[in-house]
């Protein structure tokens, strides 16, 4: 049964699904969880080609199909009137296969100010909804909450975790981010697979990805618990960096074999990331220009030489991107952005490449200092000789639950966050009588 697809599945895809005899999602039948490599809640192991570590699709000008499974029980609602067997961005709605019972908390830490609409929230969640809130124990750890002596009732029913120790990701059936954009980023690294829908409140300083205003968070969130809400699927970038071991130590045996992430090399060490709004390569401390060869699908297209080079989803393109001279690109296109960061070459403009390809990035032979490297501003390291950034879509997307619909939202948020095309309006001209 093909599953529910998203923006960014293929051509070859769109002609099976005319075959297809019902459009429905996996989830929904009890089906595997396409994309994972891992047993969810009894469903039995899966191996699919998008998943597999050295399968690359060369061919699609598109992304890999998104999973629109996300979390344990959400997932994308049937459209009948999708035209050309492609859904309508702006017709993209959330359904749930059973009715969510568990809920993610997540509050921007430090901010007195969202302490009074924390604690409505979650007792909202607890007493009139019964959902089962689980929070992160550094929110709780706030010296005002746990002051808080009216609050320890309903502290004592949540589920607590810490972030790198404790796995939520087949725990959780939706997310409440409440504070700025940085919340819904943050909620992003915590699920490096599949992502449950997130609903975020603005409560912060820009609040561009927040569209939710807290005043009527009863009546909002009544609505996301029974479902059919709009929703956009941010892609993700899937970051794997390698980097050559410089030093032998305590946990690599005698042949150099270093284990991380479940991922093995001979003699180097592999980290993977998903990234939601960019990754940035800058020269760091040095004074020196940046100097890193850029490639893709393998071929070397060009030399960085700069402050760095930014590469971003299109939900980052109005983040650091636009501030470094790119286009603003809508959320649902399926698309990779290459930035540079003050290039020393007046020629040397953004470019936006296909979802599909993949990135390689390298510090230059001849560089005369290293770089830096850094993930939605988060994991900041040093980039020396040898090591490698590799960058593809990632087909974990966030649905992000719209306010309106992904259309609407995203021109609002370009109109009240970052004044796009505000200016006096020119003056009506009149008749040529009226012009004396």
């Amino acid at each position: 049964m093909e599953s529910c697809k998203g923006p960014g599945w293929d051509k070859e895809a769109q002609e099976s699904s005319v075959e297809t005899a019902q459009y429905c999602c996996t989830a929904c039948d009890g089906g595997e969880l396409p994309g994972r490599g891992h047993a969810v809640r009894g469903r039995t192991k899966a191996r699919s080609m998008s998943a597999s570590s050295d399968y690359r699709r060369t061919q699609s000008l598109h992304g890999p199909s998104p999973v629109t499974t996300f979390g344990p029980k959400a997932c994308m609602l049937q459209n009948p009137k999708a035209v050309m067997h492609i859904q309508d961005p702006a017709s993209q709605k959330l359904t749930w296969n059973k009715p969510p019972k568990s809920v993610l908390v997540i509050k921007k830490i430090r901010d007195p100010s969202l302490l009074q609409p924390f604690k409505e929230l979650c007792i909202f969640l607890t007493e009139v909804k019964g959902m089962i809130v689980y929070v992160e124990r550094k929110v709780l750890e706030d010296p005002a909450i746990v002051a808080d002596e009216s609050f320890v009732a309903v502290k004592k029913t949540f589920c607590t975790f810490q972030e790198d120790f404790d796995d939520i990701s087949d725990q959780v059936d939706f997310i409440i981010c409440l504070g700025g954009d940085g919340t819904l980023l943050y909620a992003s690294s915590l699920f490096q697979d599949s992502v449950p829908p997130v609903m975020a409140f603005h409560l912060g300083s820009l609040g561009f990805l927040t569209p939710f205003n807290f005043d009527t968070y009863q009546s909002q969130v009544t609505q996301i618990i029974e479902g059919n809400a709009a929703i956009v699927l941010r892609s993700r970038l899937k970051v794997r960096v390698v980097k050559e071991c410089r030093e032998r130590k305590g946990g690599v045996d005698d042949t150099g074999l270093i284990l991380t992430n479940g991922e093995s090399e001979t003699g180097r060490k592999a980290m993977q990331y998903q990234v939601l709004n960019e990754v940035v390569v800058d020269r760091g401390p040095s004074s020196y220009l940046s100097n890193v060869d850029l490639f893709l699908d393998g071929h070397l297209i060009t030399t960085v030489q700069g402050d760095g080079v930014i590469v971003s989803t299109p939900t980052g393109s109005t983040a650091y991107a636009v501030a470094a001279g790119a286009s603003m690109i809508h959320p649902n296109v399926p698309a990779i952005m290459i930035t540079p960061i003050c290039p020393h070459s007046l020629s040397f403009r953004p470019i936006v490449v296909p979802a599909g390809v993949e990135l390689k990035i390298m510090l230059s032979r001849d560089a005369r200092n290293t770089a830096w490297v850094s993930f939605d501003g988060r994991k900041r390291q040093e980039v020396c000789h040898g090591d490698s950034i590799t960058i593809t879509t990632s087909c974990f997307p966030v649905p992000s639950i719209c306010f309106r619909d992904p259309v609407n939202d995203w021109f609002e948020s370009l109109a009240q966050c970052l004044h796009w095309n505000v200016r006096k309006k020119q003056n009506y001209l009149g008749s040529e009588e009226d012009e004396f």
